[in-house]
């Protein structure tokens, strides 16, 4: 059976024909897809909150987030950056973190968890707190009372949490609190009790700072037995000892504790 080959003609025309509707249904199929995602039956209806919510409402919510939600929200449920709603949320005060979630048709969801106060960083009334994980986080609580002072280099605030729960520990043996806990920009601890004395930890460690409190804890108790007066100031940067002023107490030279040698600067 003979075969007639087609002339080039034909062959280009049938060619450039495939072309043609490939194309075609291509335009078609991204404009239906256009069309569906547009579609008001995709527009975000509603945003449910869940979570850590002690420090906000929903009122709160609309009230901060109002006009940017506008834009954020700009797309329809499927094209909705969830990244931005969630930098959104994150960025109002004593959220921590936000986790934001589709929920078809028309909804997004967002978990939240939020900054649980444990101290301020830096003075009292700063504006800044930090969290149980020892990282700053600007907001105001609605109540201070008992919140203990933390200072130093932002990037020590862990650091600085760290040593405070492990003082704190072992000053409270003696019912004493921890008001105050620096880190100096030359790498020295200070602190102050929550009857007013200071206490100068000197440079070190967390074991070697804890080591001299517990120097001084565990010896407190027979000083206070030969001298009467509450304690006004703690310097434990001796090798061997630590110099304690009392109140009402007075001496000719400070003399250190346990014979200690001159304290480490």
């Amino acid at each position: 059976m003979a075969t007639t080959e087609l002339p080039l003609d034909v062959k280009l025309m049938a060619v450039v024909t495939h072309v043609l509707i490939g194309v075609f249904a291509v335009l078609s199929l991204g404009l239906f897809t256009t069309w569906l995602v547009r579609h008001p039956v995709w527009t975000v209806k509603a945003i449910t909150v869940h979570g850590d919510v002690a420090h906000q409402s929903a009122v709160g919510f609309r009230a901060q987030l109002a006009s940017q939600m506008k834009t954020r929200l700009s797309g329809s449920f499927l094209t909705v950056d969830l990244q931005q709603v969630r930098q959104l949320f994150e960025s109002v005060p004593w959220v921590r973190r936000a986790v934001v979630q589709r929920e078809f048709p028309n909804r997004l969801r967002v978990t939240l968890e939020e900054h649980q106060a444990v101290a301020w960083w830096g003075e009292s009334g700063s504006g800044q707190l930090v969290n149980q994980l020892g990282e700053v986080f600007d907001a105001s609580p609605d109540d201070s009372d008992g919140l203990p002072e933390l200072a130093g280099p932002p990037e020590q605030s862990t650091q600085v949490w760290s040593l405070y729960q492990l003082l704190q520990t072992e000053l409270g043996r003696l019912a004493m609190g921890l008001e105050r806990l620096e880190l100096t920009e030359r790498g020295s601890w200070r602190a102050r009790l929550d009857n007013g004395a200071s206490i100068e930890l000197g440079r070190g460690t967390p074991d070697e700072l804890l080591q001299r409190t517990r120097r001084f804890t565990g010896t407190l108790a027979q000083l206070t037995e030969r001298y009467a007066g509450a304690v006004q100031s703690v310097d434990l940067r001796y090798p061997n000892g630590y110099a304690l002023r009392l109140r009402g107490v007075t001496t000719v030279t400070d003399t250190p504790a346990a014979g200690a040698s001159q304290p480490r600067r």
